[in-house]
This record gives structure tokens, sequence and C-alpha cells, in this order.
């Protein structure tokens, strides 16, 4: 095996992980639902701040996850460069 063929199989071993990464982070932030809240009752402050703080939670995973994903076709990308220079 060339030098060419492990960074081959490096990258490709790193873009299964991000693209895994990514898929954990989005299912993690579509996994948390939050209560319903009724059009009887009169919401505080406590609620206002447990629908902030699970917004908040979301777009943070929801960023991670586009993050990753932006890794993982950048590394794809990169993989088929590589491939195309190595001639095989």
């Amino acid at each position: 095996m060339t030098l060419m063929d492990n960074a081959l199989q490096i990258l490709d071993l790193a873009i299964i992980a991000f693209a895994l990464a990514s898929g954990w982070l989005w299912l993690a932030a579509s996994r948390r639902r939050l209560r319903r809240v009724s059009i009887y009752e009169t919401l505080n402050a406590a609620d206002y701040n447990r629908i902030i703080t699970a917004l908040n939670r979301t777009q943070i995973l929801n960023s991670r996850a586009a993050i990753s994903t932006g890794i993982a076709a950048f590394m794809a990308a990169l993989r088929i460069i590589f491939y195309e220079v190595s001639g095989d």
C-alpha cells in the first residue's frame, strides 16, 4: 500500500465519522419536544425561559450538525480530488 492509499483510507474514515456525527446531532436536535401550552393557561417567566432555552439548545445542535455536514462534504470533495490525482 502506498502513502496515497493510506491517506485515502484515513480520509474515508474521517468522512464517515463526520457524517455520523452530523446525523447524531440532528437526531438529538429533533428529539426534544416542548410541552404544549393551552390557550387557557397564562404564561409566566418560567414558561418563557423554558421555551427560549429549548430553542437555543436546538439551534446550537443544528449549528453543530451543519458544521459537521460541511466538513464531511469538504472531505468528500478532497477524496474525489485525491482519487483523480492518484490515477486509480
